[in-house]
């Protein structure tokens, strides 16, 4: 099960480093290609959004079927191994939001570069 959250963590940073790149100022001659790849690259990349909703319902299903400690009846393994799990939870649900996040931040910002650079040539 950790296979899906490592290709979410590498698609995540392949989002950044692509929005970085975008944004990185004294790249002017370089931004054409970018926009073109980045722009091509966005349809794959939309597949992580159907991915992230699957994520997410699998950690809902995890939190709900997990056993609930109580501190009578739980032994301290017990007890550090349920908030290992909800700390996991935690950690991947802030993956999918960043994930998400990226992906709109890469689609609106391609956009505007686009725009911007269709400015410059029509001046």
């Amino acid at each position: 099960m950790a296979l899906e959250w490592v290709v979410l963590a590498y698609v995540a940073g392949a989002e950044a480093i692509m929005l970085l790149f975008l944004t990185l100022p004294g790249l002017d001659r370089l931004r054409r290609g970018l926009v073109a790849v980045v722009r091509s690259a966005l349809k794959p990349l939309l597949s992580v959004v159907p991915f992230c909703l699957f994520l997410i319902a699998d950690i809902y299903w995890k939190y709900e079927m997990r056993p609930f400690c109580e501190q009578e009846a739980c032994t301290p393994s017990e007890h550090l191994r349920h908030q290992k799990s909800i700390i996991k939870s935690q950690r991947n649900a802030l993956l999918i939001a960043s994930a998400l996040l990226l992906y709109w931040l890469l689609f609106s910002v391609s956009g505007l570069v686009l725009r911007i650079e269709k400015l410059k040539r029509s001046e």
